[in-house]
């Protein structure tokens, strides 16, 4: 029998799921998340966990976005041979209308971060468009439906490597997890791929992410075959290297470890990492020519009573419009300020244009003396918002701009999430700056700290344009001092020594 699948059912379908899943973390995170927090003993790491659980509750009260990069969508379809499909559109061409209509919704409009161009015009399509689209055919007549969508940051740091035959995967992992770093924005989870070819290695690795977090159950029930026991493995020894929340040490680096297999050459073992940050966004449903699908939202029962509130006791409050080089001096690595005043954003594409302006000897559209800038791209605003979700994007992009911005510009102080690399931190150093992070994964959480928000320069960029912020009370930590001290080096190196006397248990 043959099943009919409408094309306005499946456009609508994959809208509404873009938009359920920029709100929703998956049940199963949100378990294992809580988990790890009422388990994590460093006080840094365990305030990342309680902005991420709190900004993922405001998120699915107020069905406002996760993060700020609500991502690139990733579609994976399997095709009932005896399903046909009422319409003129190709599969990709359903898939990009559905993602579409899904981030242009008014009530909650997405951020377009896909590029038309990679190499050379870089033009934001403005729709997040194109999407990326896997096919697989298969007996039945129903379409089942895994989609996801998966922020920069932790596709960035997606690793891939031809293995020989008799190298260990293991080895691999813990050789290739810290060069990640936390860009990533942990904890989340890995997801590996192990065989075939390296396309389809990569396509496993992205795969094993779209299913349920369930280490706990494994750790309580034991391992029943050769993956499991791989999986605990890697679960435990990825965990020791004490990279924790945000990389700032503790506990929980993964809460789990995805594995996929395929038969391979005999001359070969292609293996495939890919990190899912604490942004977990992804659903499944099944169309069945009844119409589109409906996905039912998490219980709220399900959020922990965690509810972060910043704490003046033991943060120090900073005025932005009042800042000098002594005041950034005085900041200790560790140290949470709360922000208030006037800030700047700027993100690749901004930096890309004060490097080509000062080249040519050129005014700057603004005057960043003293000033900080956030590397943010912001989703737009709806109803009474002064902006959207403004979560911060991996600094480690930017360290290539550093020494010019500091130097040139007379800016004083940056923001963004993970660490710096070394030159952005002699950078730092050599002019007395400061890197501060804030928590990635709470980016609704973050904007409710920012009052007033204006482009000012550079609008062609889109969520890439410079924005002038005012901020109140806007949380961060002080991740590379002056001196270049950096938490991200001495807070994991802490914590591996640390887990290393203390028995590992199920989160």
């Amino acid at each position: 029998m043959t099943t009919i699948i409408n094309e306005q059912d499946f456009i609508q379908s994959i809208a509404d799921a873009v938009q359920f899943i920029s709100y929703y973390h998956p049940a199963d995170y949100i378990q294992h998340l809580a988990r790890a927090y009422e388990r994590e003993e460093n006080p840094a790491a365990k305030d990342a966990i309680a902005q991420i659980l709190t900004n993922s509750r405001m998120c699915a009260e107020g069905h406002r976005p996760i993060c700020q990069d609500t991502g690139v969508v990733n579609v994976f379809l399997k095709v009932g041979m005896n399903v046909r499909f009422e319409t003129t559109l190709s599969l990709q061409e359903l898939c990009d209308e559905g993602v579409r209509q899904g981030y242009l919704n008014p009530d909650n409009p997405l951020r377009a971060s896909i590029l038309t161009d990679p190499l050379f015009s870089r033009k934001n399509t403005r729709d997040n468009t194109p999407c990326i689209v896997s096919v697989e055919l298969v007996p039945g007549d129903t379409v089942d439906i895994q989609i996801a969508a998966k922020g920069g940051g932790s596709e960035n740091k997606a690793k891939f490597a031809m293995l020989n035959p008799g190298d260990s995967l293991v080895d691999w992992v813990m050789r290739t997890v810290p060069e990640m770093g936390a860009g990533w924005c942990p904890p989340g989870m890995l997801g590996i791929g192990v065989g075939g070819t390296a396309e389809k290695a990569m396509l496993m690795a992205k795969e094993s992410l779209m299913g349920d977090i369930d280490m706990y159950e494994l750790l309580q029930r034991g391992p029943q075959n050769k993956i499991e026991e791989l999986r605990i493995e890697l679960y435990e020894k990825v965990n020791s290297l004490g990279i924790g929340a945000q990389g700032l040490g503790g506990l929980t680096t993964v809460l789990d470890v995805k594995i996929n297999t395929f038969p391979t050459h005999a001359a070969s073992k292609p293996v495939a990492m890919i990190p899912n940050c604490a942004a977990t966004r992804h659903a499944h449903f099944v169309l069945d020519g009844s119409g589109p699908a409906h996905l039912s939202p998490p219980s709220l029962d399900l959020w922990p009573d965690v509810h972060w509130a910043p704490d003046y006791n033991k943060s120090r409050q900073v005025d932005l419009n009042s800042l000098s080089k002594e005041d950034v001096a005085s900041w200790q690595p560790g140290e949470t300020l709360l922000l208030s005043g006037k800030m700047f954003t700027g993100r690749d594409a901004a930096h890309k244009r004060i490097q080509e302006l000062l080249s040519k000897g050129e005014p700057l559209p603004v005057d960043l003396t003293n000033r900080v800038i956030y590397y943010v791209g912001p989703v737009d605003p709806v109803r009474d918002e002064a902006v959207g979700p403004a979560g911060p994007t991996t600094a480690t992009r930017m360290d290539g701009f550093t020494e010019m911005m500091l130097s040139q510009t007379g800016l004083i102080s940056m923001i963004g999430k993970a660490e710096r690399g070394p030159v952005a931190i002699e950078a730092i150093r050599k002019h007395g700056s400061a890197y501060l992070m804030a928590v990635g994964g709470s980016a609704y959480l973050v904007s409710k700290a920012i009052q007033a928000s204006k482009v000012v320069a550079f609008e062609d960029l889109g969520m890439e344009a410079i924005y002038e912020f005012e901020v109140k009370d806007m949380p961060v930590t002080v991740a590379v001092d002056s001196t270049g001290t950096s938490v991200h080096t001495t807070g994991p190196a802490t914590w591996r020594k640390r887990i290393a006397e203390i028995p590992l248990v199920a989160i």
